[in-house]
């Protein structure tokens, strides 16, 4: 407790579950000698082996994700826990106790992760009535939306009511902050926090992955030279894998022979069958490969391997997919749907951006990349350094002046 009094600010967090692309922010976070930071979780379920219903499967992740800071489980009303305490829900679990913890913690802050959920509306107004800050973290974007009707009312209204309760947004990226202000926020709130990756993490396991890289080449059927596309997501309809196997079909087409590449999608879903009648009926069994989930660790060897990542969703609020695999230096086509491709692709200089949906430009996207082997290594390098300065610096940086600026308020005008 000194040292935590010693402190400049004390912050509380709370969040659904263990997350492991913010374990690493967490550490950080938690080893600033200016935050004391205590986690709450409502559940730590994905700190295990838990079934995910979007892969379709049990995962475990191969990363810690509650080591290197202070964390607690928050209690839940009886009979409010998901079944088996598997996953979460809008409401379920309906975690309690967090005023009193707050106050008994003396806290300065409470920064929340999610809007959505009922239990974190009434979380906000325990903070409130606590006399704490609330800050508001949500990847939420207008991309793939409707921009009318009642839905977008709803969520306007819904806002307004947040807002009186929300001293400060930490904002992910530029789509985020742009729908943001169409929803009513003043941007005088807004702090950037950019979404990001343990970029240090993710280069050294690339780097350790090189000289497996000719074995990986040669247990993927490879020839020697042979260009490689990488798909790395859920094979569900949101993430539209099979918009990307016809594009890929369309530009093998337009290659000559003896510079066709493969096609490697990473991860597994309620649309592998159809992925899998597609290449037949595509006759691509020669040239893509269904690799299933693959770990962290796998990933960042399937990262070093490839020459160009492809994105193709319908609707990304980020995609963190992309951050990663620009640590490995390559060039990466997204969707115009993709809320990182607005922060961390240039069109033209490191990567493009196509309009969703649109197959023939996708497969033209496809083909320009491929084309020129040099400039595609440009592009590759111009992500590795682009991604350099989008790290967790960053976001501790923003994060201490949302602090700043909500526990120290301008005085009225």
């Amino acid at each position: 407790m000194p040292e935590a009094v010693s402190k400049k600010y004390r912050l509380a967090y709370l969040v659904t579950h263990p997350i492991q692309y913010q374990a690493p922010l967490l550490r950080l976070i938690g080893h600033d000698p200016d935050i004391h930071l205590k986690v709450f979780f409502a559940s730590t379920f994905s700190a295990g082996t838990y079934d995910d219903p979007e892969f379709g499967q049990a995962i475990a992740w191969d990363v810690p994700v509650l080591e290197g800071y202070a964390h607690e489980v928050l209690p839940a009303l009886p009979g409010t826990r998901y079944p088996g305490d598997r996953y979460f829900d809008a409401w379920r679990p309906f975690s309690v106790g967090l005023r009193r913890r707050l106050l008994a913690g003396r806290f300065d802050a409470l920064w929340i992760h999610g809007y959505a959920r009922v239990p974190h509306l009434w979380a906000m107004i325990a903070a409130r009535s606590a006399g704490v800050r609330v800050m508001l973290r949500d990847e939420t974007n207008g991309l793939g939306r409707s921009t009318g009707g009642a839905k977008r009312a709803i969520k306007r209204g819904l806002f307004a009511l947040l807002n009186r309760c929300v001293d400060g947004y930490l904002t992910v990226g530029t789509m985020n902050e742009r729908h943001y202000r169409e929803l009513g926020i003043d941007p005088g709130k807004f702090f950037r926090v950019g979404y990001a990756v343990d970029n240090a993490w993710f280069q050294a396991r690339i780097a350790e992955s090189l000289p497996l890289l000719p074995s990986l080449r040669s247990e993927l059927g490879l020839a020697e030279g042979q260009h490689t596309i990488l798909y790395a997501a859920k094979l569900i309809p949101r993430k539209a894998p099979l918009d990307l196997i016809q594009a890929f079909a369309r530009a093998l087409s337009a290659m000559p022979p003896n510079q066709r590449p493969v096609l490697l999608i990473a991860g597994d879903g309620e649309l592998r069958p159809q992925a899998e009648a597609a290449i037949a009926a595509l006759d691509l069994a020669h040239a893509v490969r269904l690799l299933g989930f693959q770990s962290q660790q796998q990933l960042a060897a399937l990262y070093a391997l490839c020459d160009l990542f492809v994105l193709p969703s319908a609707h990304e609020t980020w995609g963190l997919v992309v951050n990663e695999v620009m640590n490995a230096g390559k060039a990466v086509i997204a969707s115009d749907r993709v809320g990182a491709a607005y922060d961390l692709i240039r069109d033209g200089t490191n990567g493009a951006i196509y309009p969703f949906g649109d197959i023939d430009a996708l497969a033209c996207r496809l083909c320009e990349a491929l084309a020129d082997p040099v400039r595609l290594a440009a592009m590759g390098a111009e992500s590795r350094r682009l991604i350099g300065a989008w790290d967790f610096a960053q976001n501790l940086a923003g994060l201490k002046a949302a602090l700043a600026a909500v526990t120290n308020p301008a005085p009225c005008a």
